[in-house]
């Protein structure tokens, strides 16, 4: 009975890994595939000294971090608004959320153009109206700025899953405390905050590892420019294969990130552990 799922699992999963590895370990250019050979670990040195690698990791890093601060939170503080009873609340919460359905280039593209564009854009005439000089994101801080267009993406992601979590909050307790003189501040660090711990590692696993791939707004916005400033992982692994045509360093380089990105989730999954048995 399991063996359609099995074969369906090879097929769908370990055939196209094993290609990855098989690639990895050959000389294969896109341009002149007659010239393949094996050069056994040569693809995946070559990728790792590459002196974009040490940078593309960084921002990589610097990307996931940022984006984690951000959506976290932000999470929270939209949660704690959003769960008050407000007039509209329906709707806000709907408006809240609807950045997640817009497709991540789509975002990246409505972010350069309407907000980052320096000439016309919306920061740049604010900029203008008060006497300021128009700040250019994508070439004087161009990690930054994706890093704010991926937040924005995935913030209503962390709402979503906090605001759940919120609601599952006993109000006799927040009651009790209120009655007993504690204030708002004192409510929100010593019962709000440690009710949200499980959400708020949730929120950080999934987010993390979806992260860990983020390229379509890299690409429709700097283009891992200028030189290499927002180069990430994923965005270098596609240089090598489809901007040099070398398949073979780009599906080391794919391995590499996957072993790297697995290791973050054993972390993470380890840390989450000792928290959720906690």
């Amino acid at each position: 009975m399991l063996m359609p799922s099995v074969i369906l699992l090879l097929i769908w999963m370990i055939v196209p890994l094993s290609v990855t590895i098989w690639f990895s370990f050959q000389r294969y250019n896109l341009l002149s595939p007659e010239r393949a050979g094996f050069v056994w670990f040569e693809n995946y040195r070559s990728f790792v000294v590459d002196p974009a690698f040490m940078g593309a990791v960084g921002a990589t890093l610097y990307l996931v971090v940022g984006v984690l601060a951000i959506s976290v939170i932000g999470g929270i503080v939209i949660a704690v608004i959003v769960d008050r009873p407000m007039w509209g609340q329906g709707l806000v919460r709907i408006l809240c959320i609807s950045p997640f359905f817009i497709m991540p280039p789509v975002a990246a593209l409505i972010w350069k153009n309407m907000f980052f564009n320096p000439t016309n854009g919306l920061f740049a005439t604010f900029a203008r109206f008060v006497g300021l000089r128009p700040y250019e994101f994508m070439t004087q801080s161009p990690l930054s700025s994706i890093t704010l267009i991926v937040a924005w993406q995935w913030l209503p992601f962390a709402t979503l899953i906090l605001l759940t979590a919120l609601q599952s909050l006993d109000r006799e307790r927040m009651e009790a405390a209120e009655m007993d003189g504690a204030s708002p501040l004192q409510r929100f660090v010593y019962i709000t905050l440690p009710h949200l711990t499980r959400a708020i590692t949730v929120v950080i696993l999934i987010e993390t590892i979806f992260l860990l791939g983020v390229f379509g707004e890299i690409l429709v916005t700097t283009n891992g420019g200028p030189g290499t400033a927002s180069t990430t992982l994923p965005f270098l692994i596609y240089k090598e294969a489809l901007l040099d045509f070398d398949a073979g360093t780009a599906a080391a380089g794919g391995l590499v990130a996957v072993v790297m990105a697995n290791i973050v989730a054993i972390l993470l999954m380890h840390v989450i552990g000792k928290n959720l048995d906690s």
